[in-house]
């Protein structure tokens, strides 16, 4: 990751893009960390500046008790959104050993053939303290609410339109076809935040 705008803009586009989110719980009333990985701006976020963020506004928000990720992987790039190995690793390490040792689920919406491959030859070298037993993959987000509560999370429309796509052409989820006209359309900074769904409740 680097950075090219001021530490307090930093702060504000994390603010904006709403990126990292506390809201809603999944069916065991865990409350839920909701994460959209398309928003996060990798080019112009220091790591510094991100390990603070989570510091002040998200850890203490989690408190004590068992919470769960949700951590929605549609529409990454790793060119746009993909922060690099080594600072995953740098953010891991730096989470608290009690919000680690409290974080009891990490559903991983759309996940892709890679980042599974990399997921299954790698994560367990990575993270430690057993993460890589913690992730339950996610191809749809109907398949979502078996395990979350539909009511209570946000998503935005992109998401919906991925789900779409893949029912008329499943071979995406082995990634032999690619879906860059739609999904993968860039990182908008601005036009993305605007696009959530409340399609859930229905």
């Amino acid at each position: 990751m680097s950075s090219q705008i001021s530490e307090i803009e930093q702060e504000q586009l994390i603010e904006k893009l709403q990126i990292f989110k506390i809201h809603g719980r999944d069916k065991r009333g865990r409350k839920i960390l909701r994460i959209i990985g398309k928003f996060f701006p990798a080019r112009f976020l220091s790591l510094d500046v991100l390990k603070k963020y989570l510091e002040e506004k998200i850890f203490p928000r989690l408190g004590r008790k068992p919470f769960a990720v949700l951590y929605v992987h549609t529409g990454v790039q790793r060119s746009e959104n993909f922060p690099g190995i080594s600072a995953l690793r740098a953010i891991y390490d730096a989470i608290p050993v009690n919000v680690r040792d409290n974080l009891q689920e990490v559903y991983f919406l759309h996940p892709g053939l890679q980042s599974r491959l990399f997921l299954a030859t790698c994560g367990r070298f990575l993270f430690s303290g057993g993460l890589y037993g913690k992730l339950r993959y996610i191809s749809r987000v109907d398949y979502l609410w078996e395990h979350v509560r539909r009511n209570e999370i946000e998503m935005p429309e992109f998401v919906y339109d991925h789900d779409d796509d893949l029912e008329y052409r499943p071979m995406m989820d082995y990634g032999q076809e690619s879906d860059h006209a739609r999904v993968f359309a860039g990182a908008a900074v601005d036009s993305s935040v605007s696009s959530f769904s409340m399609r859930c409740i229905s």
